[in-house]
């Protein structure tokens, strides 16, 4: 019984802070898409490969540090693609700049195209409009043991195991 009570606890807390904690991608074009600018360069894709800026506000107030990922869950892979994924961003950041230049302490890990900075959106011609999943993770550790080559899946699960919180935004891109 006080397990349970523990554990109702700590999903109420996470839930009273998941409201107001916040995320905002300057990376819309007059349609709402992610602009130009933003997208590949490479594979057909034409793009400056521009990471956009990103601003945060309202993590809970014992954030020691951040993690931000970007992922597109249309991705024909059967997987999906994983853009970026940043960790040890200090817990006094609140933003990154256009072009992805990261304070001292954090680092990109591997994404799918094999980089560990930004890759923009390239989906196939055609396709419909791809959603673009940004995320920023409130973590309770203020750093991240995870070897540079690391997969997405152990980022998650790295990730995922120190989230006391998160904020999203999705955008969306087409060729």
């Amino acid at each position: 019984m006080l397990r349970t009570i523990a554990v109702l606890f700590a999903v109420s807390t996470f839930a009273a802070h998941a409201g107001d904690f916040s995320l905002r991608v300057d990376a819309a074009d007059a349609s709402g898409h992610i602009a130009q600018k933003y997208t590949f360069n490479g594979f057909g894709c034409t793009g400056q490969n521009l990471a956009p800026a990103m601003h945060w506000q309202g993590q809970p107030a014992n954030t020691r540090s951040f993690a931000v990922t970007v992922y597109d869950p249309d991705a024909p892979t059967g997987s999906g693609w994983w853009h970026w994924m940043v960790l040890n961003l200090p817990a006094s950041t609140n933003a990154l700049p256009e072009g992805g230049v990261l304070p001292a302490g954090a680092h990109g890990v591997h994404n799918d195209y094999g980089t560990s900075t930004w890759g923009g959106p390239c989906p196939p011609v055609g396709d419909k409009p791809h959603r673009y999943v940004f995320t920023v993770y409130a973590l309770d550790a203020p750093k991240l043991d995870v070897p540079d080559n690391a997969t997405a899946a152990l980022v998650g699960f790295m990730v995922h195991g120190h989230a006391i919180g998160k904020a999203q935004q999705t955008l969306t891109y087409g060729r």
